[in-house]
């Protein structure tokens, strides 16, 4: 098989319907990885039946592994493959929900104790007083800050949405000192040369900070957006009103947040309270 040809096609079809560049890759890697598993009992897409599809997909342990691949499985039988019908009788695994692990707001403090960095305080603050996914992070320009109106502009966000969040007053000192620092360009976050920052480079930034201030719990980029909207729930603002801020479709995603939060599971009264010991 030539898979090379195959996920050529692919770029190109998703690009004309105007996906995110993350659906691109996502969807070449999972298209990549699946062709490659049978490119040795198969010269073809068309080769490979229903059954053997459904067989590799029960090999991936992952719930939310095994509904991306099938997801781009689909889609490529559809708009490249010529057999839209192909996998009618696949249905996705049930969804598994992990409720994350969220830092208390104590904890978070002391990330930004340890900070000392004026650029590493700049991506810390900005991911937990938003909640941007690491890739609108990264694609923030300083014209999608707009001080008059104390709004930041997410500009095709997830989903090619656009949406607004709040800016903070209290960051914009920050943004001033960052900015007479290191005179960044078009891009809030420019690495070297003016190349935009890697999401790498935003993970070890966190990991570096909750390892020097002490902390044991596992850290990555959108663990702050689950910190946030968490902590918000916990200061009473809306649900509805963090949906929009998340640019979640439903206000059922957004209702994790109240699972999370350790102020509403804490207030709930036991049974237990009942009983003389």
């Amino acid at each position: 098989m030539n898979i090379g040809n195959y996920t050529s096609q692919l770029s190109k079809s998703i690009r004309y319907k105007r996906y995110s560049k993350n659906t691109e890759e996502s969807y070449v890697y999972q298209i990549e990885k699946f062709l490659t598993y049978f490119q040795n009992v198969a010269t073809k897409p068309s080769e490979i039946s229903a059954k053997q599809i459904r067989d590799y997909l029960l090999k991936i342990s992952n719930s939310a592994s095994h509904r991306a691949a099938l997801c781009a499985i689909k889609y490529f039988y559809k708009e490249v493959g010529n057999q839209p019908r192909k996998l009618d009788h696949v249905e996705y695994p049930q969804k598994q929900q992990h409720l994350p692990i969220v830092y208390s707001q104590q904890e978070i403090q002391k990330l930004f104790d340890v900070c000392q960095n004026t650029k590493h305080k700049v991506i810390l603050s900005l991911l937990y007083s938003t909640g941007l996914r690491i890739s609108e992070l990264i694609n923030l320009k300083w014209s999608d800050i707009d001080r008059s109106r104390m709004i930041i502009n997410v500009i095709q966000g997830k989903g090619a949405k656009d949406r607004q969040v709040m800016l903070a007053p209290n960051l914009l000192p920050l943004l001033e000192k960052y900015y007479k620092e290191y005179k960044p360009k078009i891009y809030v976050l420019n690495g070297q040369f003016d190349i935009q920052y890697s999401k790498t480079s935003i993970s070890n930034i966190l990991k570096g900070l909750a390892e020097k201030a002490g902390i044991k719990k596992r850290i990555y980029p959108h663990l702050m957006r689950h910190c946030s909207f968490t902590h918000m729930v916990e200061n009473g603002t809306d649900i509805n009103l963090i949906q929009r801020i998340a640019g979640h479709k439903s206000v059922k995603t957004t209702a994790i947040y109240t699972h999370i939060s350790h102020n509403v599971i804490s207030k709930i009264n036991s049974p237990f309270n009942s009983i003389n010991l």
